[in-house]
């Protein structure tokens, strides 16, 4: 019988056969929380016109696995009607391309034939998902999350006082307290603030503890606005850079916006394409898609601001 809680041969094995072993980047809660993050903010940039059966949950479930799976079978069958499953593919035709879709639902076990019995939405020519870019960004926004609480931690300011007794001890401690409160002046008696002269001793000791020296709070927010603006570039959601202090000018903004535009312009044109394959085959399906952020927007506004922008020489 299996132990659990795991013992410590199984949990040293588990710990020692990942390198390096004291960072766990993606088995924590702020990486689960960034991965379902982008995940919404990546499945945001295409709208879907779906059957009236695939709508509320379905529709979720759909996204879901478009984007984690990268593809989708679809068919019609006299149990479930007009539907849709992830799937296994196997085979190869001419092209290299899969025969064959494996259907492997508790409620439906069934090989398709690709063309002839179903076809394939498919998100990206590779036959793969989007959730490596979710997984490499959410490791990084995880790892930064957390060195933004221990900079948040790190920048309260305290003091670390030694005294040389118990009176000088609670005498600071009331002195404290004052400050603490908000009163202007705090009064000490001068024998605990001067020595005997025969004391090499003084009677409290302070280290001085420079904040402002070591605060990095300011940059890492930068730099966790700078991931999660690289993020929206890569899937296509228009952004500035945001460590670009001073007002862009139009053409710096269409650059950014091409540079945005390139991953989700080949998602669209994928799945349009295979889109239509569908909708050949199954004409009562008429699902369509487009980009939430299209390119003649962003001209619009370009346009628009071009009067008051300055341009490049």
């Amino acid at each position: 019988m299996r132990y659990f809680p795991l013992n410590y041969e199984q949990i040293n094995i588990g710990a020692g056969s990942y390198n390096p072993s004291p960072v766990k980047a993606y088995n924590n809660q702020t990486f689960a929380y960034w991965e379902r993050s982008l995940f919404q903010r990546a499945s945001s940039i295409l709208k879907f016109t779906l059957p009236d059966a695939w709508q509320g949950s379905v529709r979720d479930f759909f996204l879901f696995c478009l984007f984690r799976f990268g593809y989708v079978t679809v068919f019609d069958s006299e149990q479930f009607g007009f539907s849709f499953q992830p799937c296994t593919l196997t085979g190869y035709d001419f092209y290299y391309q899969p025969v064959t879709a494996l259907v492997s639902n508790p409620r439906l076990q069934r090989e398709f034939k690709i063309g002839e019995e179903c076809e394939l939405i498919k998100l990206t020519p590779d036959y793969f998902g989007v959730w490596d870019i979710i997984s490499y960004y959410a490791e990084k926004l995880s790892t930064l999350d957390n060195a933004i609480n221990m900079a948040l931690i790190n920048s309260k300011l305290a003091y670390i006082l030694g005294a040389k007794n118990k009176s000088c001890a609670e005498a600071l401690k009331k002195a404290l307290d004052k400050i603490n409160k908000g009163e202007p002046a705090v009064i000490l008696d001068s024998k605990l603030m001067m020595n005997n002269p025969n004391d090499t001793d003084d009677p409290w000791r302070f280290l001085d503890m420079e904040v402002k020296k070591n605060y990095i709070l300011t940059d890492l927010l930068q730099d966790f606005q700078s991931l999660k603006s690289d993020f929206d570039s890569e899937i296509g959601i228009p952004t500035l850079p945001y460590q670009k202090k001073e007002r862009v000018n139009t053409r710096e903004t269409v650059m950014r916006s091409y540079d945005g535009q390139s991953r989700s312009q080949i998602w669209f044109d994928t799945l349009t394409s295979s889109l239509e394959v569908v909708n050949a085959h199954y004409p009562e399906a008429n699902i369509t898609v487009e980009l939430r952020y299209n390119e003649e927007e962003v001209w619009e506004d370009e346009q628009v601001d071009s009067d008051r922008v300055p341009e490049l020489s």
